[in-house]
């Protein structure tokens, strides 16, 4: 096996930890923020405002589904230049709306180009280069989300802050084109039969027993509407769309009910300790799950232990520091997973030509719902006296059903073949 000197498959990890660390530093962490500052400059109602950032998903979610026949007639680097380009209109859009059509306008095209640097491109990215390793792979370039959160979402805020908002806009986007230029034009525009390198960086005359993974063979293709009707692909599917909606509408509010125990400054650190766990339970998962372990198991015992940090919140009862700091800890080691996990479990369970289009498709169901999850939890909050209580109860139920969900997607049909496939 080559070195990691020799397999350029890791140049590709690493552009790809850009990619991502670019697509949700704007296009996932950044709509809160713009969210505030369209609102100071203009004076619309949150509500509007709000709609716009929900546009921004659903929209994005649209075009996440498609991705994979728009890779196979543009190619995927052209994809992801026009989609960056896209994106950087989207966000001047939103910095100089003066009228709720433009903001409106904007959000479409911030929705449509942030997803091709989104969760279902970065595995389209890394899918050539690796097969065996590619949960460490996939762990490394989704980091780079979570490197996004924690790099743009203050700098928004202190370049908007300096600048105003078209200023922030425009400095960031003055960046982000040409590193993506280079990204596509370079490492994104490599392929592993260019360089004569196989996945994994494994030797083209190395031992076939030990460069072949340890799994059965390839199951047949899913084509049309037969995917819709497979009880791998329903029960992935609902499960990331639940795990999702739980995650986003959970984090959208924990800051705002962390502060009473913690004070902003405080709350504002144990928000960064779940961007931290995050990226430490990804990376955990990454470079520890044993190959051809049963995924939806480690999916299932990663969201058990979020589960574990929505119970803590509840007995912390608002008030209980020590409990708080456990569910934030809990909780944040597997938000990194609710990611990752289900484009590796559509590796193992479907055929080469059909897992992208499942990883396209839970991604953009996932996204679909989720755009609701933020209001959803608001509506439970101001519902209830005890805010937290019903709140984190909520969270608890929706992920205990994620469970359920990939747990289901384990029992195979009567008669069916072997089980996990290494694609």
């Amino acid at each position: 096996m080559q070195g990691v000197t020799g397999f350029y498959g890791w140049r590709v990890v690493v552009a790809a930890f850009v990619v991502a660390m670019f697509g949700w530093g704007l296009g996932f962490y950044g709509p809160p923020v713009f969210l505030h500052a369209v609102v100071l400059r203009t004076g619309w109602p949150v509500g509007l405002v709000s709609a716009a950032v929900t546009l921004h998903f659903l929209c994005g979610a649209a075009v996440v589904a498609m991705l994979p026949q728009l890779y196979r007639r543009f190619g995927l680097p052209r994809i992801t230049l026009a989609g960056s380009v896209v994106l950087a209109l989207g966000l001047l859009g939103w910095s100089l709306a003066l009228a709720p059509w433009q903001l409106f306008l904007a959000a479409l095209a911030s929705g449509i180009g942030w997803v091709t640097m989104g969760a279902a491109a970065i595995n389209a990215i890394i899918a050539p280069w690796f097969s065996r390793r590619r949960p460490a792979a996939l762990a490394m370039a989704y980091n780079g989300a979570s490197i996004g959160g924690v790099v743009f979402s203050p700098l928004w805020v202190a370049l908007i802050t300096r600048l105003d908002f078209t200023g922030a806009a425009l400095a960031i986007c003055a960046v982000m084109l040409p590193v993506m230029l280079w990204l596509v034009c370079g490492p994104l525009a490599v392929t592993p039969a260019r360089l004569g390198q196989l996945p994994d960086g494994d030797m083209p005359d190395g031992d076939p027993a030990r460069n072949a993974a340890p799994a059965a063979a390839e199951p047949p293709a899913l084509a049309g509407r037969a995917l819709w009707r497979n009880r791998h692909f329903l029960t992935l599917a609902a499960a990331m769309a639940l795990s999702l909606f739980a995650q986003i509408g959970l984090i959208a509010h924990l800051f705002s009910l962390l502060v009473p125990a913690f004070g902003a400054q405080w709350a504002g650190f144990a928000a960064g300790l779940a961007t931290a766990c995050a990226i430490a339970g990804r990376s955990a998962v990454g470079w520890l799950l044993p190959v051809g372990a049963d995924r939806r198991l480690a999916a299932s015992l990663s969201l058990l232990v979020q589960a574990a940090g929505s119970l803590a919140f509840i007995l912390a009862g608002g008030g209980n520091v020590a409990l708080l700091l456990a569910g934030v800890v809990l909780f944040g080691l597997g938000i990194g997973n609710v990611t990752s996990l289900p484009p590796l479990i559509a590796q193992a369970e479907f055929a080469r030509q059909t897992a992208l289009r499942v990883v396209a498709l839970i991604v953009a169901l996932g996204q679909a719902g989720y755009a609701f999850a933020p209001a959803a939890f608001g509506l439970l909050r101001e519902a209830s006296t005890d805010q937290t209580a019903l709140f984190f109860s909520a969270a608890l139920v929706i992920q205990l059903a994620a469970i359920g969900c990939f747990l289901r997607g384990r029992q195979r049909p009567p008669g069916s073949g072997p089980g996990v496939t290494m694609v």
